[in-house]
C-alpha cells in the first residue's frame, strides 16, 4: 500500500519550528481549572504519540497521563513545577521495559538480563514518544513544556503513580493553549552540534562566541544573562544535578534498571 505523504517546503518546515515556545502558562477555566483539548484533538495526539519508531519493534515506553485534580497537585508539588495543575494535558513520560518482560512472560519464554539496555532504548523510546506528542500538538496549535523537575521527587512518584519495576520516569510533559509569550530562545552554533564525520571539541573562542550567544536564555528579570552562571547552578560543583544524582541512582536500583557496581 502506498501511503500519500503531504510535502513542505523548506521554509514552511523552519517557520513551524521557529514558533516551537516552551510555555508554563496556559489558558484556564475561570476558576483555574485546567481546559481541556477537544476530543478529537488530543486522540490525534495520542495517535502520533504511538506512532513513533521504536527500537526492535519493542515501544519500550508508557505515558501515564495525569487527569484526577489531587493528582495533578501532588505531581506539581513533587516536581516544583505548578503549571502541571493547569495545563490542559499533564503526562508522565517513561521508560518501560516491564511491558516486554511480561509479554514473555505470558508467552511463555523467559526475559534476559539486560539493565544498561533498558536504559538506553527505553529512554530513546520514551523521548521519541513524547517529542512526537508534542510536535503534533504544535500542529494543533498548542504549545508545551518537558519537565526535568520529576527528579526532585523521583521515589515519591514512582510511589505515587503505581509503578512497577521496569518502569522509570523520565518526564513530565504539559500541554495546552498558552497564556504568555514565551520568548524565542538561542540555540548553540551549529558547528559545535552538528558535526561532519568525526567530533568537533570547539576551540576556546568557538565556546566563548557559543557562551555569547547564549547569554540571553539567562537572564532573569533585571539580572543579566550569564549562560555559564546557569550552567554551573545546574551542572558545576555543588549544582542541582549533582543533588540530583544520588535519587536517580537509587531509583534505577528500585527500578530493576542498574548495571553498575554496587
Amino acid at each position: 500500500m502506498t501511503v500519500a505523504t503531504k510535502t513542505y517546503t523548506p521554509a514552511e518546515v523552519t517557520a513551524f519550528y521557529d514558533a516551537h515556545r516552551t510555555v508554563r502558562q496556559y489558558r484556564t477555566h475561570a476558576d483555574g481549572s485546567p481546559l481541556p483539548l477537544p476530543a478529537d484533538h488530543l486522540e490525534a495526539i495520542l495517535h502520533a504519540t504511538q506512532r513513533a519508531p521504536t527500537d526492535a519493534t519493542a515501544q519500550l515506553y508508557s505515558l501515564i497521563r495525569i487527569t484526577r485534580p489531587e493528582g495533578r497537585a501532588r505531581l506539581a508539588e513533587l516536581t516544583t513545577n505548578a503549571h502541571i495543575a493547569t495545563a490542559s494535558e499533564a503526562f508522565v513520560v517513561c521508560a518501560d521495559v516491564r511491558r516486554v518482560e511480561r509479554v514473555l512472560e505470558v508467552s511463555g519464554r523467559q526475559a534476559g538480563q539486560w539493565p544498561a539496555i533498558a536504559v538506553h532504548f527505553g529512554i530513546g523510546d520514551a523521548v521519541m514518544a513524547g517529542t512526537n506528542l508534542l510536535t503534533a500538538a504544535e500542529m494543533l496549535g498548542y504549545q508545551g513544556c518537558w519537565i526535568g523537575g520529576v527528579l526532585n521527587g523521583l521515589d515519591a512518584i514512582i510511589t505515587e503513580l503505581g509503578l512497577p519495576q521496569g518502569v522509570l520516569p523520565f518526564a513530565a510533559l504539559t500541554i495546552g493553549t498558552p497564556a504568555e509569550n514565551a520568548p524565542y530562545r538561542p540555540r548553540v552554533p551549529r558547528p559545535l552540534v552538528i558535526h561532519t564525520d568525526t567530533y568537533h571539541d570547539g576551540s576556546d573562542e568557538e565556546i566563548r562566541e557559543a557562551v555569547q550567544i547564549m547569554n540571553p536564555i539567562a537572564a532573569r528579570g533585571d539580572q543579566p544573562g550569564d549562560w555559564a552562571r546557569l550552567l554551573t547552578m545546574y551542572f558545576g560543583q555543588g549544582g542541582g544535578m549533582e543533588a540530583r544524582e544520588p535519587g536517580l541512582v537509587a531509583a534505577l536500583k528500585k527500578q530493576g534498571l542498574w548495571a553498575g557496581a554496587e
